[in-house]
């Protein structure tokens, strides 16, 4: 029987680590057996084979497939049939003419035009398409409308409101012609029976009427060549300090404010602003026969007083007789107010007027201001403020 014998001074064999658990470990990257590492020659040859093998590969990729050819591939254990003869063959039937195809006539029908597109299938430009070619839409004739003047025209001879005032009313149906409502741009014979609604005077006497003292600087109207115009001198703390009116200022009274009449920039004196188009219509309007009062201070040439060497038959011209842009002046009232200012009264009011008459008989205006309109007095009013139109003033 063999016996076996441990060597006690013997190296212990090395075994594989293991895991508490008793499991063997794997063992860790990099500690097994590593590529020697290339020589700079045998590199440079591993990197030219592999270049050629590229090489190869692409000319292969890039070399066109070959050509097939026509001729039959020659297959000695199959059986072929014998070439054809084209001289055994028999000749081949004669076709015959084909048969002529009946015409047909086609009949020709009337012109229609194609019905317009649906409008939902209609393009981007579908619409105005349509609007070219859809005929004219006759418009509509309101029964109303009948041969005569305008109702706003009518209205206005009659002194029941201006033309714009009369538009405004008829437009919110306050007005009716021989007891239906009116209109707008309704006309009217010479007998209708036109009546406005309370409503439309309430609304009327809320409107304004403004008397400023114009000082020199400021022009009547819109503003021009950098002047600005009086109706900025509407304020609160413009307003007379006496004004009897009672009325109290808001800001809506100064909106819409239009002057009935006008001075120039170099004057002063009255200026009427109103919103009211009846009043405007009574100081300008064709038929306006409203006196308007000046004083104008005049030079003539010489020494001495102008009262006392201006001829007569001068101040008689300036009263009747000249001529402006080839119209005749109405009669005016010219007379001495001191030595060297007269006093004008006019009916009418041309632009410039009384400087051009002036111009006309030899004097040089110096000075101008207007100090009445109808029955309303500048009176003490201070240049620069202005004052209401009290209910119980008329011009």
């Amino acid at each position: 029987m063999a016996t076996l014998k441990l060597n006690k001074n013997a190296p212990a064999k090395k075994t594989a680590a293991k895991t508490p658990d008793g499991e063997r470990r794997a063992p860790l990257r990099g500690k097994g057996v590593s590529r020697p590492r290339q020589t700079l020659e045998q590199a440079q040859a591993e990197r030219q084979q592999k270049q050629e093998a590229f090489e190869q590969r692409r000319r292969q990729e890039e070399a066109p497939p070959p050509r097939r050819s026509n001729a039959a591939p020659q297959n000695p254990g199959r059986n072929t049939a014998p070439p054809y003869d084209r001289g055994n063959a028999p000749a081949p039937a004669r076709r015959s003419a084909p048969a002529p195809r009946p015409s047909f006539q086609r009949e020709e029908a009337p012109y229609q035009p194609s019905p317009p597109p649906r409008r939902d299938q209609r393009r981007a430009t579908g619409p105005r398409m349509e609007q070219q070619q859809r005929p004219p839409r006759e418009q509509a004739v309101s029964p109303n409308v009948a041969e005569g003047d305008r109702l706003s025209k009518v209205m206005s001879e009659r002194q029941m409101a201006s033309r714009r005032e009369a538009d405004e009313w008829i437009g919110a149906g306050w007005v009716r012609v021989d007891g239906r409502i009116a209109e707008l741009g309704q006309r009217v014979g010479p007998d209708v029976k036109i009546e406005v609604d309370p409503r439309a005077f309430k609304e009327q006497a809320k409107q304004v009427t403004i008397l400023l003292h114009k000082p020199i600087g400021y022009v009547s109207g819109q503003a021009e060549d950098g002047y600005e115009p009086a109706s900025v001198l509407i304020k609160s703390d413009k307003q007379w300090k006496d004004d009897a009116s009672g009325i109290k200022f808001n800001i809506g009274h100064a909106r819409g404010l239009a002057p009935a009449g006008r001075l120039d920039i170099d004057s002063t004196g009255l200026l009427v602003l109103t919103q009211d188009g009846r009043i405007a219509k009574i100081l300008i309007g064709e038929d306006s026969d409203v006196e308007k009062e000046y004083l104008v201070r005049v030079e003539f040439d010489g020494e001495g007083a102008p009262m006392e060497r201006f001829p007569e038959e001068g101040l008689a011209a300036l009263c009747h007789g000249l001529e402006l842009d080839g119209v005749q002046l109405k009669e005016a009232k010219v007379s001495w107010a001191n030595e060297d200012q007269l006093r004008f009264v006019l009916r009418e009011g041309r632009k410039r007027q009384i400087r051009r008459m002036c111009e006309l008989v030899g004097l040089k205006v110096v000075g101008l201001k207007r100090v009445r309109i109808g029955r309303i007095p500048l009176g003490k009013l201070p240049p620069g403020e202005w004052r209401f139109l009290s209910p119980w003033e008329k011009f």
